[in-house]
């Protein structure tokens, strides 16, 4: 049980830290890098993220690996 508080706190402390991140400005260039998908048209606007997400998705799993491994 103690595990899965050490887990919690820690997930809540990285919470605090990318919210502070955020709303610094620190973080203003993810969801604008090169390979972004944006198109605007006369009435329309798609976007999307392909890249954010990619290099997300990689961040998460080795955060993921690094967890299991150690925890």
């Amino acid at each position: 049980m103690k595990s899965t508080g050490l887990m919690l706190v820690l997930a809540g402390l990285g919470l605090v830290v990318i919210g502070l991140l955020v709303y610094s400005g620190a973080l203003s260039w993810f969801g604008r890098l090169p390979g972004d998908v944006r198109w605007e048209g006369e009435h329309t606007r798609v976007y999307f993220p392909l890249v954010s997400m990619l290099l997300l998705s990689v961040l998460l799993s080795l955060i993921s690996f690094v967890v299991r491994r150690f925890l």
